[in-house]
């Protein structure tokens, strides 16, 4: 990004530091789409699973305390009306920004929601972390205002919602029938987002319908590193596999949604992809897998976002 294009975007940040940490929508410019944001306080809360919560595995402990500063979440996971946008300039209804030109998917060689729906609301899939990273990128730059995905402590805190039990209306799975799309009620396909009952803080398919990235990368023991009390712990990804995984997904069994379940990419994702090196924009074995993003309320420095937004090696 040109030093030029950045110094505007600072300027913008500070037109937007006083927005109130209330609900708010944000527009897609030139287009009628929006995603809307919820405030997420910030707090402490005991990060992984106990020992004897049923369907736990090793690398959910040993639990932490940690503490999350405050933050915005989309209510919704991403969904493919707003990526769309994002992939295909042309449906940008007027002239486009005048920053810096913007890096946007390739054109898939195949359909990409194999058949499970795009148009009114259904979650985007079979993309890659870097992709997801990349559409908050577009964000950044055509609204002023730094979008990223949650890290995993994030997203399960905001998951949570203040519980401690193994899903944040309780312990039982007959219930989650009632807050999730997963295996046995998925009928084989995700479903528009939106349709079950949200959790505490108003957020949507925090449980199953598509899996969701995360911002950081994958450690089996990633517990035993995070020191007690630490603040916005976060695995800055270094190695282009494995990627944090949460929430499980619409051909899941109950145990992969539990609030503290982790998951994890692998090369296996892009099993079919037929080039060399492998597309760094889709995941031709994940249509379960999308996300959704968060915007710190303290934005972070100019250096920080660049960072953020770095290539991935890549993949052969």
């Amino acid at each position: 990004m040109k030093k030029t294009s950045l110094i505007f975007l600072v300027v913008l940040f500070s037109f937007f530091m006083d927005q109130p940490f209330e609900p708010y929508s944000q527009s897609i410019i030139n287009t009628k789409e929006k995603i809307e944001m919820l405030p997420i306080p910030g707090g402490e809360f005991l990060m992984g699973s106990p020992e004897n919560e049923p369907g736990r595995k090793e690398d959910e402990g040993p639990q932490k305390e940690v503490k999350i500063s405050p933050f915005w979440m989309s209510k919704y996971e991403i969904t493919w009306d707003t990526y769309l946008i994002f992939q295909n300039r042309e449906l940008e209804t007027t002239s486009q920004t005048k920053l810096d030109a913007i890096s946007r998917p390739t054109k898939p060689y195949v359909e990409m929601s194999f058949g499970q729906g795009k148009n009114g609301g259904f979650p985007v899939c079979n993309i890659t972390q870097y992709a997801a990273r990349a559409y908050c990128k577009w964000l950044y730059q055509t609204t002023g205002i730094f979008y990223r995905l949650p890290t995993e402590a994030e997203w399960e805190y905001a998951a949570r919602a203040g519980s401690n039990t193994s899903y944040y209306f309780g312990n039982e799975t007959k219930d989650l029938e009632q807050y999730a799309w997963y295996f046995d009620n998925s009928d084989g396909t995700y479903k528009k987002v939106g349709l079950k009952k949200p959790n505490q803080w108003g957020l949507y398919d925090m449980y199953g319908n598509v899996s969701e990235w995360t911002s950081d990368q994958y450690f089996s023991d990633a517990y035993q590193k995070i020191p007690t009390k630490a603040i916005d712990p976060y695995f800055q990804p270094k190695d282009l596999y494995p990627h944090s995984i949460r929430g499980g997904g619409w051909d899941d069994d109950p145990e992969a949604l539990r609030s503290s379940a982790r998951g994890y990419s692998t090369p296996k994702l892009k099993q079919i992809d037929p080039q060399i090196p492998k597309s760094k924009w889709w995941m031709t074995n994940a249509p379960f897998l999308g996300f959704r993003i968060v915007r710190p309320l303290k934005t972070p420095s100019p250096e920080e976002i660049e960072k953020y937004f770095e290539m991935p090696p890549k993949d052969i």
